[in-house]
């Protein structure tokens, strides 16, 4: 895959750019203490730490990456000792809602739900959890399709495709590593292309309208973590998605990578009718 090898971003091609949390982390820290000068409870102190620092990230909807204040900073604000944070900071982290690397600073990551049943772009899915999203442009180019590309969009002999590489933000934050594949026929030009790939095939006439998808795991390539801000042999999730326009043509073949401390994959379930 493209993100296996090093890659070189499309230089000033960032759409719906990276500019920040804008979070203020005073305010986050002063938050935090009235939550716990609020919490009457004989729970222990660390558990109201983390249970507080939780509640403020669902409240205030807290970007993606948010960065907590360093530990010696928000310990003497909260007015505890640093082993007690140190002990919030690791139930929240093993809950996979806060990363810690070491020598820097902790960031938030809340974790997000993707339904697996409903045929929807990235763009729309985040806007609809109340995240801006975002793309880093690696490459798209018009090119000759691999002997995988050509079996899954059903190409002529000597077709082309517009293959589109990029790293997918939610609120300036990298969640996941795209490559997408439309025919030459359906989108002429990555040019057509902005933030989403759904919006500009249904202005070209050829919106997906139903697709199959396989789902399976992996730990990432050091370029891949170096791609989505993570350790090489962190835990990803592959996607593989194949999709078709409402006359049966594929229209769309893409492969997405998601971090796997970023996503939840959900589903719904129904019993079998049980024969007579």
């Amino acid at each position: 895959m493209f993100w296996q090898k090093e890659t070189r971003m499309e230089t000033g091609r960032t759409d719906n750019g990276d500019n920040g949390d804008g979070s203020d982390e005073g305010d986050l820290a002063a938050a935090l203490k009235e939550y716990l000068r609020a919490a009457h409870d004989p729970r222990p102190l660390y558990r109201k730490v983390a249970d507080g620092i939780e509640a403020v990230m669902a409240e205030r909807n807290l970007a993606l990456s948010t960065h907590l204040p360093g530990e010696r900073i928000l310990a003497e604000r909260l007015g505890i000792a640093r082993a007690t944070l140190r002990r919030a900071l690791a139930e929240l982290a093993g809950a996979g809602l806060l990363v810690q690397r070491h020598g820097a600073r902790s960031t938030l990551a809340p974790r997000m739900e993707k339904a697996l049943a409903t045929l929807t772009g990235f763009s729309a899915e985040l806007r609809a959890r109340g995240l801006r999203p975002g793309t880093r442009w690696i490459a798209r180019a018009i090119v000759t399709p691999s002997a995988e590309e050509i079996r899954a969009l059903s190409l002529a002999p000597g077709a082309a495709v517009l293959r589109l590489e990029r790293v997918r933000l939610a609120d300036g934050a990298p969640i996941a590593l795209e490559r997408a594949v439309v025919p030459a026929a359906v989108l002429p030009s990555g040019d057509a292309v902005g933030a989403s790939l759904y919006d500009a095939l249904a202005a070209h006439g050829a919106a997906p309208v139903q697709g199959e998808q396989r789902i399976r795991a992996g730990v990432m390539s050091r370029a891949e973590a170096q791609l989505l801000d993570c350790r090489a042999g962190d835990p990803i999730l592959i996607v593989e998605r194949r999709c078709t326009g409402a006359d049966g043509r594929p229209v769309e073949f893409t492969e997405t990578r998601y971090r796997g401390d970023s996503y939840d994959f959900v589903t719904g379930l129904r019993a079998s009718p049980v024969p007579e």
